[in-house]
């Protein structure tokens, strides 16, 4: 409901005729997958931006 409701702002008469698949896709549901960091990801970005000491 806070989805539907509140984020999409859609009309309570709206939100309530959405079928399971119509809310799943306004809700991105089916967009793709963000790629996951892998370690050896993580790594190059640790040795490409290393933190800084601080004294």
């Amino acid at each position: 409901m806070h989805a539907g409701l509140g984020l999409l702002r859609l009309d309570p008469d709206d939100f309530w005729r959405l079928s399971p698949r119509e809310f799943a896709a306004a809700t991105g549901a089916f967009a793709p997958a963000a790629p996951r960091l892998v370690r050896g990801g993580l790594e190059a970005l640790m040795r490409r931006f290393p933190d800084e000491e601080t004294r």
